[in-house]
């Protein structure tokens, strides 16, 4: 039987101003996003759409979930099969496309993870858990658009 782990979060509008929505330049996009023992995250919508460009937008954080999640089992991969990484780095991106009938939607992301590691013997091994990591990453499976990585790995110095 596979174990089931659920999560929550509550995202409460603050974006106000007066006159709630009464049209769509009276109103704020900014909100709040509470995790029970974590800090609050205040975040908008992106630029394109009225939000405020100086906090992170969902879009933002789709990407930044995809990188990360890559990056933990990338981690935990090579930490089980003996490879030593000292530094990780993910420029990552994505591109959504806005349709007028379903809103939009995301096209592609691709990760593009530089990664340091101690034995150059071990680069074949890093290299194939990218592909690994890639498979079992639980956010790249929930969506329904490719996410691809481009890696870059190093030996340290």
């Amino acid at each position: 039987m596979p174990k089931t782990h659920s999560y929550s979060a509550t995202v409460t509008w603050t974006g106000n101003t007066g006159n709630g929505t009464s049209s769509y330049r009276d109103y704020s996009r900014e909100h709040v996003v509470d995790i029970d023992g974590k800090p609050q995250l205040t975040a908008s919508a992106d630029p394109a759409f009225r939000g405020d460009p100086g906090l992170h937008n969902p879009e933002d954080l789709l990407v930044a979930s995809l990188s990360e999640c890559h990056m933990l089992w990338f981690l935990a991969l090579c930490s089980t099969s003996g490879i030593v990484v000292t530094a990780y780095r993910d420029d990552a991106s994505g591109t959504m496309v806005e349709d007028p009938d379903t809103g939009g939607h995301f096209t592609e992301v691709v990760l593009r993870p530089q990664v340091t590691i101690t034995d150059p013997a071990m680069l074949p091994t890093a290299e194939k858990l990218h592909e690994q990591a890639h498979r079992k990453c639980y956010i790249a499976n929930s969506v329904n658009f490719p996410v691809r990585h481009q890696p870059e790995i190093h030996i340290a110095q």
